[in-house]
């Protein structure tokens, strides 16, 4: 089946005060059916400056849960979404500079 994978992202500062929140978007993936409970592997993520990216240094790979699956019937063809577990990046400590 073919999916859009979206993840919840809160970036805070070191007070936990919520400085942003957004909808990362990983991508869409061909797969084999998943369910609300399965694990996807994937780049951790990061901050540079204050945008949400991929953190590819070596040993940054990660398990999300699949927290719900949305088909979106209006659209056509029918898009199938699904949002992974949200994270919380904190600025200053999930900086990955300019790798």
């Amino acid at each position: 089946m073919h999916y859009q994978f979206c993840q919840q992202v809160k970036i805070v500062d070191m007070e936990d005060e919520i400085i942003s929140e957004v909808l990362f978007e990983h991508g869409e993936y061909e797969t084999a059916a998943l369910s609300v409970g399965s694990s996807v592997r994937l780049h951790e993520l990061g901050l540079r400056e204050f945008s949400v990216v991929y953190d590819k240094r070596e040993g940054k790979i990660t398990r999300y849960k699949v927290t719900d699956i949305e088909i979106d019937l209006i659209a056509q063809p029918a898009v199938t979404r699904v949002f992974l577990e949200p994270v919380k990046l904190i600025v200053g400590q999930h900086d990955i500079g300019e790798n």
